[in-house]
């Protein structure tokens, strides 16, 4: 009846893999560039656990449920039950078993609308108050922070938010936190089948709290600076060579090249640009990119100028990446 638990290790990103082939268009559309900032590119792959505001309605039952029968969707957030704050899967099911059968009103949220439900759960067959709905309160896996802000003490990584495996749709947010990750293996990306980085994560101690996930990445702050690079200026990405950092093997980040295809404003979804990945050490340790690489930051010129994002499922050498403007934009709104 629940979602994954919460030490789930699970690759997160380079966000859907998207099964389509697209087209190169001539031309490039301006882009205005930003004032620079000073950033450190990390390029390092983070444990990343975030828990779910309420919890959010993965799955409905079949037949004729309390669930269902309620009005209840899948994706809906569930924020109180019975007048209680909704903090996890367990207290939710605690709270059903406290209403003895009767009618229990739901709090939820649909799309950014509040509303409620009234629900009558029902006992299964052993003994247990239940409605019909498989729940989840987080989400665990492992990512690669994009950069780090020595003036404020806070990060940026994946370049996309934290969304529901079931639904595709971004985790309501409360808290979270980074942690401590090592790549242990990688499958490779193949034609119409993603590739992921496998690594462990330290689940006994936290690099920094996460502060928001939004579309264009999650944000926190580290309680110390990571052992990176130096700090270099953001800029404006353009068409031709560029590289990423990227830690596909143990601890180690390295500098892998690519060519920026492709430069786009206004994406609200994360693929401001299109990547092809030509280094062969890349080429042959992963295919390209695989999820578990976005955040993965991309250096051009000397300059920060975005991360890479999704994968493109029927040709993995391919990919697409947000503008390092448009994730500083999320981090401070």
């Amino acid at each position: 009846m629940y979602g994954p638990s919460r030490s789930a290790r699970r690759a997160l990103g380079a966000g859907a893999a998207l099964a389509l082939a697209f087209l190169l268009c001539a031309g490039v559309t301006a882009v205005k560039a930003a004032e620079p900032r000073m950033l450190v590119p990390v390029g390092h792959t983070v444990g990343i656990k975030l828990f779910s505001r309420g919890i959010v309605v993965v799955k409905l039952t079949d037949g004729g449920t309390p669930a269902r029968e309620c009005g209840l969707r899948t994706g809906d957030v569930i924020v109180k039950c019975g007048g209680d704050a909704v903090t996890s899967t367990e207290q939710f099911q605690s709270l059903l078993q406290k209403s003895g059968g009767g009618a229990a009103d739901l709090q939820i949220s649909r799309g950014g609308d509040d509303m409620t439900l009234s629900v009558e759960p029902s006992r299964n067959e052993q003994g247990v108050y239940c409605i019909g709905a498989w729940v989840r309160d987080s989400m665990a896996g492992i990512g690669t922070m994009t950069y780090y802000d020595p003036a404020a003490g806070v990060f940026g990584a994946l370049g996309h938010g934290v969304t529901d495996t079931d639904t595709a749709l971004l985790m309501p947010f409360s808290n979270g936190s980074v942690l401590p990750s090592t790549v242990k293996a990688v499958k490779r990306g193949e034609a119409g089948a993603a590739g992921e980085l496998r690594g462990d994560f330290d689940l006994t101690r936290d690099l920094g709290p996460l502060y928001a996930n939004t579309s264009s990445g999650i944000f926190g702050r580290l309680e110390e600076p990571p052992a990176a690079a130096e700090a270099v200026p953001t800029g404006m990405a353009l068409p031709g060579p560029a590289a990423i950092r990227a830690n596909v093997q143990g601890d180690e980040v390295r500098e892998y090249g690519i060519e920026i295809v492709r430069v786009a404003s206004g994406s609200a979804d994360g693929r401001d640009l299109v990547l092809s990945v030509t280094d062969p050490a890349l080429l042959e340790a992963t295919g390209g990119i695989v999820q578990g690489m976005s955040g993965s930051p991309i250096l051009q010129n000397g300059r920060l100028v975005g991360a890479v994002t999704h994968v493109l499922l029927n040709d993995p050498t391919k990919g697409y990446g947000i503008l390092i403007e448009n994730m500083l934009a999320a981090a401070e709104s």
